[in-house]
């Protein structure tokens, strides 16, 4: 991975830094989630593996050197983008985590960080998808095949359309909820996911 598949502004012989001593604090958050997982520092050579590996590292103050998120847990974080702030002396991290960030096994760093619950849906389906797990509702969907999940993305748009205009709100919210789960599902089951919707989206936004 090279500097220029990040979004790195101002670029990185231009970030601040002398003004901590030579480390920036960086913000780790999740790709999909949006949660915040943990916050360290990079110095110019953390940040330059960081970007060459694709797995995020720092600069560890106690140990006085680089040290690799997961490589001892093997729970990496592997690089999505990375971006400075308008003082370029902060760096916000995006990466996708390969098990808990938390050295106290926890997703985040922060137990209250909020995240999309959409995403992380999402993400529970895909789950669901790989490893079709006895029991699950999730799994007899797959197991039942697209023309089952479509015909109940089907019923589904035909009940939140009929609660839209019949029913009262709590019902109106039932029924969203069940269409958008079973429409992430449908997604799924042809390799796709919310990330795909939602670029197309902000392709559109902008245009």
């Amino acid at each position: 991975m090279s500097l220029e598949a990040t979004t790195l502004a101002p670029p990185f012989d231009e970030l601040a830094w002398d003004k901590q001593g030579g480390l920036l604090p960086a913000v780790v958050q999740d790709a999909d989630t949006l949660a915040v997982l943990m916050v360290g520092y990079m110095d110019r050579d953390a940040l330059k593996a960081t970007v060459d590996s694709g797995h995020v590292t720092f600069f560890s103050r106690s140990r006085q050197r680089l040290w690799t998120k997961g490589e001892s847990s093997g729970h990496f974080l592997e690089l999505v983008s990375v971006e400075a702030d308008c003082d370029a002396d902060t760096l916000l991290v995006l990466a996708r985590p390969l098990g808990p960030t938390c050295h106290l096994g926890r997703t985040s760093c922060f137990p209250q960080a909020q995240a999309s619950f959409l995403a992380e849906l999402d993400a529970l389906i895909a789950t669901r998808e790989r490893e079709r797990p006895a029991g699950s509702y999730t799994t007899s969907l797959f197991e039942g095949g697209m023309h089952r999940i479509a015909q109940k993305v089907g019923e589904e748009g035909v009940e939140t359309a009929l609660a839209a205009v019949a029913q009262p709100d709590e019902d109106l919210i039932g029924e969203a909820a069940d269409l958008m789960y079973h429409l992430l599902v449908l997604l799924r089951a042809r390799g796709l996911g919310l990330r795909d919707v939602e670029a197309l989206l902000k392709t559109r936004h902008r245009s």
